[in-house]
């Protein structure tokens, strides 16, 4: 269903309403009142106010759930995190280089990493969205020196997993965040890049002057900084192509008075300031060197230069080794020790020219000793930070692995980008209670059951300040109209007594989702829903309160939360919360949420793609035989733990679904 049946709600009387909208409207939202919120739940998120002009939605004759009747005041959820960082905090780019994250813009190339057989690589991915708030902020130490800016929702892969910058062991702030003698993974500060003083310019030509011609790239740069010495240069090809090879460039000056003057730029110094020394391996590398299958290497015949380049690396700390082949035209190489992180510093150390050479895509991520945590403070005040969204979910903020916003593919029918609107892009109908109660006192509505958060959760984080349930449950109750709530929000307890109320007069049916309690599995796959534990709190609560609240066991994720371990220890916790039934209901994938599970399996779990493939190589559905192993499992944990199904309201088992309709035969990658 598209949205051309919303309206903008009016604004007057109300100063906070913002026109013209900021983001542009979505096409299919015309007028539609933008609101956006300083507090920092709700940073980077964008709302879009409407004035729906229906609520109660009948589901499709041809749907497989056990109900005929939603009703949705949201679209879109917030339940997704927000991550920052202060807007210095260098980024690693595509070309080896660094820049601020303040100054990236959608299209930047910049690494990642994804998760290739045992190892996490570097990637170049893209940036596909950009945003600022302000948030309060943390300072994380390492042991090495790193100072990183940060929110307290801002998350870093240690070498126990994603784990956020601040949070609490119990509590409504319970996750895993960062404590000292933490790992992170990545390789640490990024080095300073070298300034282009006239000692960087000589040592850099001096460097290329005792190599073969050189690329584009590093011409390009030697004809600027022989033009800042007062010498023009013309180019010309040195080489022409052949069948074999590619056609050479090189520059030269027409001048006979500028050879003395070159003669004199690329002389080596008897004391060579660090400077000309940065200069001059940035230049030799340009003219010599290589990088390929994690090996930097620079090649040279000449004793000389070999024992020049060997003194400028160790000056600057690096460890080398020089190796002989044995070739006849005596070519020896100096070998660059230490993995990506002593590559990356060279790299950022002497800057050389040539982009190509400057790769470290497919490396492998290790942690290190020197990236302990060694203290997360506050700082007690509110910064500006930024958040990018990036194509693989994370980036590479000053030598260490960060998460960042990674939101689903399912809003594109609103004429919503299909990356990160989901997340960050909320239709809110303002109305919703004021229609329910119109709608339900409508003489040819018959009483039917409605189902609520069968869509996307309306208790949501939006709903703590839109509100919109109460009015919802109010106008329920004040109809007798049977009714459930599916949710993973623990908001619903704030409207306990609403619910009690209507409770007395119909059906009032809960259901909570809780699909593994798996601590590392929720982080990977459900990092912005309330942590399985404290749904199962909340179910503990409704209980207590009366109420007969099921579970459905969703989504169980084949591979991952299937198996006989994590059945029985979900089902367990389940049955000491108080649930009085469970229903296991395993993953299906409908196009959307589809595209953007098989990316994120790819990614960090590739060894199951295989399986998934044969899974639901006929559609959004598991097969049926898969789907009743699974039941058959699950109540076997039920009758072990004691949990027996109730028959009230909508606890009861879902039935299984008839097969897949012709129009959802799909591929999964």
């Amino acid at each position: 269903m598209r949205w051309d049946n919303l309206t903008a709600p009016p604004v007057e009387g109300d100063p906070e309403r913002a026109a013209p909208a900021t983001p542009p409207l979505p096409l299919a939202l015309p007028g539609a009142i933008t609101r956006t919120f300083d507090t920092p739940e709700f940073a980077g998120m964008t709302f879009y106010e409407v004035q729906a002009k229906s609520i109660l939605n009948r589901v499709p004759g041809q749907s497989r759930v056990p109900f005929g009747w939603t009703i949705n005041p949201y679209r879109g959820c917030s339940h997704a995190c927000v991550y920052c960082l202060g807007a210095d905090t260098p980024i690693l780019m595509a070309d080896g280089r660094t820049r601020p994250i303040s100054e990236l813009e959608p299209g930047d190339r910049i690494y990642g990493t994804e998760r290739r057989g045992a190892y996490r690589r570097y990637v170049i991915t893209t940036v596909l969205d950009k945003w600022s708030t302000v948030k309060p902020a943390y300072r994380v130490a390492l042991e090495d020196g790193t100072t990183l800016i940060a929110s307290g929702d801002h998350r870093f892969l240690s070498e126990r997993g994603w784990k956020y910058v601040a949070g609490a062991r119990q509590g409504n702030d319970r996750r895993p965040y960062l404590t000292t003698n933490n790992r992170l993974i990545g390789t640490g500060r990024f080095t300073v890049g070298p300034k282009e003083s006239p000692d960087y310019r000589r040592g850099y030509l001096c460097g290329l002057t005792r190599g073969d011609a050189p690329d584009d790239e590093a011409l390009s740069r030697s004809e600027r900084y022989l033009a800042l010495e007062g010498v023009k240069t013309q180019r010309f090809n040195f080489t022409p192509a052949g069948p074999t090879r590619r056609a050479v460039a090189a520059i030269r000056t027409s001048e006979q008075g500028d050879i003395p003057a070159i003669t004199e730029l690329v002389r080596r110094p008897v004391e060579p300031s660090d400077e000309w020394l940065l200069g001059f391996l940035a230049g030799i590398f340009d003219a010599e060197g290589s990088c390929s299958r994690g090996v930097l290497r620079i090649s040279d015949s000449d004793d000389a230069i070999l024992d020049q380049t060997t003194a400028a690396l160790r000056h600057f700390g690096f460890a080398c080794l020089r190796e002989d082949r044995g070739l006849p035209n005596r070519v020896r190489e100096i070998r660059l020790a230490g993995g990506p992180a002593a590559r990356l510093r060279f790299f950022h150390l002497t800057d050389p020219a040539i982009t190509r050479k400057r790769s470290i895509e497919g490396a492998a991520l290790t942690h290190q000793t020197a990236l302990r945590v060694v203290g997360v403070q506050s700082l007690g005040l509110e910064l500006p930070l930024w958040d990018i969204t990036t194509g693989t979910g994370d980036f590479i903020a000053d030598g260490v692995v960060s998460h960042n916003c990674f939101a689903r593919n399912t809003h594109t029918y609103l004429d919503l980008d299909a990356g990160a609107d989901f997340d960050r892009k909320v239709i809110v109908k303002v109305n919703a209670g004021e229609l329910a109660r119109r709608e339900l006192a409508a003489p040819r509505w018959r009483g039917a059951h409605v189902a609520m958060g069968t869509n996307v959760d309306c208790y949501q984080r939006a709903e703590g300040r839109y509100r919109l349930m109460p009015q919802i449950i109010a106008a329920l109750r004040d109809f007798a109209n049977p009714f459930s709530i599916l949710t993973k929000g623990t908001l619903i307890l704030r409207d306990l007594p609403l619910l009690r109320e209507a409770a007395e007069v119909t059906t009032v049916g809960i259901s909570y989702s809780v699909g593994f309690v798996d601590e590392q599995l929720w982080r990977a796959v459900e990092p912005g829903t309330p942590h399985p534990r404290r749904r199962l709190d909340a179910v503990r609560a409704l209980a207590d309160a009366g109420f007969s609240v099921g579970v459905l066991m969703a989504p169980i994720l084949p591979g991952l939360s299937d198996g006989d371990e994590s059945i029985d220890a979900t089902v367990s916790a389940i049955a000491a919360a108080g649930a009085t039934s469970v229903t296991p209901l395993a993953l299906h994938l409908r196009p959307g949420a589809r595209e953007w599970y098989a990316h994120w399996l790819a990614r960090e779990y590739p060894h199951l793609v295989p399986r998934y493939r044969e899974l639901y190589r006929a559609g959004a559905y598991a097969p049926q035989a898969y789907q009743r192993e699974l039941t058959a499992r699950v109540r076997i944990a039920a009758r072990r733990h004691g949990l027996h199904r109730g028959e009230r309201g909508d606890n009861r088992q879902l039935p299984e679904p008839p097969p897949p309709p012709p129009s959802e035969q799909l591929t999964l990658l």
